[in-house]
């Protein structure tokens, strides 16, 4: 690789469905865009995604209604403008996904609705069943491959933002051992997840809190980190990974049930099994810790075996591999890490705090969410925020500027040392443990004060030799770092922070926690 690409016009990080969009709708612009990805093209949180996206199409709903529902899962944090954005563009974003060949499913030649949590109507479209993500990167992944205007770097880690005079200009890229720094007129971070940091996430290996870690080393304001989201039903396979069970299966009509058979939803929220998922989530806790069990029951037995053939193959499939055979058995599901709420701090139109550098999907922080995230309202946000990403670079061109020599760092693709395959190891199991669905001070200062330790053995590592697996846990441990910092600074309990030492909601706490580093050196190497 050479070691300055001065061609590089935009610069987007991250292959799900919000870089994919963002690259799509810039190239459509005339904008050519670099999309770089730390993994093959269609690994990406939106992969995984079962449920569907939540937009209100049908007759008895409106954006109205899709916004007061959000509202109410997000546990008065949300951004009021931006949640009406969020439901009054969906549809013509919804229109967008269906121009770019994405292929969603229909009952009697009109799109089929189903029912999650927390929703008042049916308002969330699928694919292929419950393979909703999955048909949405094949769709979008085929148009930038087929788009000239787009240049693909698979298998490429992005280092670090490089700023000069306080703006973002570009970025260092290492791939296959060796470096190189890219210019460009603006950099978007659309790089997912954090859900790696966990023990038990139902997210894919490369959810890392890269966009973060990168993010806040640059000097970006990070808000509400402390809202990590668990989704109530997760499948723990015999392999020891988990595997998500749609809540649109609940939707449809299969019950929570504790070990004596009893429907304990009923019993926690008015909305029973479609309460809200923080409510599900702890429910769920609780009944383990009654019970003295690993988890719960979810029950499919109201629905008929065609239907779950039909609307649920890959869940199916899945449960027939492990033994489970639907709807006679009933599956064995417990909580897992989820979704951020909460990551790097945008306006509308995805701009960050570090001028020159956007966010959008996931690893931002629009405030359409709030202390809670409403079921299938992300992938909407990729969408909608993703499109204003795209509009605000495209009204506000600028040239890219010519980066200063900067002397390529000496990467490496070395093996990690046995005191950080340790920290490797160690991580998921205190994060899980210590600033998980349940949380208290004791554990937080614990878990802070060994994160603490964990990364400045990191950044001796990291500027000794430089590498993508340093590079990687380095960001874990910084972004699992920002997490317990902001939930031990909030002193309440509020959608899904829950701290068992401040159980209650406290009006005091509707405010956000913003996080902040000094900005690193301009036009910094990846390691001094």
């Amino acid at each position: 690789m050479d070691n300055v690409d001065q061609t590089a016009r935009v610069l987007v990080i991250g292959s799900g469905l919000t870089g994919l969009f963002i690259a799509l709708k810039l190239a459509q612009g005339g904008q050519p865009v670099t999309l770089v990805t730390k993994s093959a093209l269609k690994e990406s949180n939106t992969s995984y995604a079962q449920g569907g996206i939540a937009v209100a199409l049908g007759e008895d709903d409106s954006p109205a209604l899709h916004t007061q529902d959000t509202l109410v899962a997000g546990a008065g944090l949300c951004n009021v403008e931006a949640v009406a954005l969020l439901t009054a563009e969906g549809p013509a974003r919804f229109a967008d996904l269906l121009h770019q060949g994405v292929r969603f499913d229909k009952e009697d030649g009109e799109f089929a609705l189903t029912l999650e949590g927390a929703h008042s109507q049916r308002r969330v479209v699928h694919a292929r069943g419950d393979a909703t993500g999955a048909e949405i990167e094949r769709a979008l992944i085929q148009q930038v491959r087929d788009n000239p205007l787009i240049g693909v770097h698979e298998h490429t880690h992005v280092a670090d933002l490089i700023l000069e005079d306080g703006r973002c200009r570009g970025a260092w890229l290492i791939h296959a051992g060796n470096s190189q720094a890219i210019a460009a007129s603006a950099v978007v971070l659309s790089a997912g997840g954090l859900g790696r940091i966990y023990q038990h996430t139902t997210n894919p290996v490369v959810a890392t809190g890269d966009g973060v870690a990168m993010a806040y080393r640059a000097g970006a304001v990070i808000e509400d980190l402390e809202f990590i989201q668990f989704h109530p039903t997760a499948l723990r396979l015999r392999n020891g990974s988990t595997f998500l069970i749609s809540e649109a299966v609940r939707g449809e009509g299969a019950v929570l049930r504790n070990a004596s058979g009893h429907a304990f939803m009923a019993d926690a929220h008015p909305m029973a099994d479609l309460a809200p998922r923080d409510v599900v989530s702890r429910a769920i806790a609780h009944q383990m810790h009654q019970d003295g069990a690993p988890h719960v029951w979810l029950d499919l037995s109201a629905l008929a075996p065609e239907q779950i053939a039909k609307r649920f193959p890959t869940i199916r499939a899945v449960c027939q591999s492990q033994g489970i055979q639907l709807p006679e058995n009933w599956i064995p599901v417990a909580p897992a890490a989820h979704y951020s709420c909460g990551g790097v701090r945008t306006d509308l139109f995805g701009c960050t705090s570090v001028p020159g550098l956007y966010a959008a999907g996931e690893v931002a922080c629009t405030g359409v969410h709030g202390a809670n995230r409403l079921a299938s309202n992300s992938l909407l946000e990729c969408v909608v925020f993703g499109q204003r990403v795209a509009q605000h670079i495209l009204a506000n061109k600028g040239p890219v500027s010519k980066l200063p020599a900067l002397a390529p760092p000496d990467t490496h693709q070395q093996s990690l040392t046995p005191e950080l395959a340790h920290i490797r190891d160690t991580l998921p199991v205190l994060i899980w443990q210590q600033v998980g669905l349940l949380r208290d001070a004791n554990g937080l200062a614990a878990a802070q004060a060994q994160l603490g330790q964990w990364l400045e053995v990191l950044d001796a590592s990291w500027q000794a030799a430089p590498g993508e697996s340093v590079l990687v846990l380095r960001n874990m441990v910084l972004t699992a770092a920002l997490v317990t910092e902001a939930a031990l600074q909030r002193e309440e309990s509020r959608g899904c922070h829950f701290r068992l030492d401040y159980p209650e909601v406290k009006e005091a706490w509707q405010t956000h926690i913003r996080l902040k580093a000094p900005p690193m050196m301009d036009a910094r190497p990846i390691h001094s």
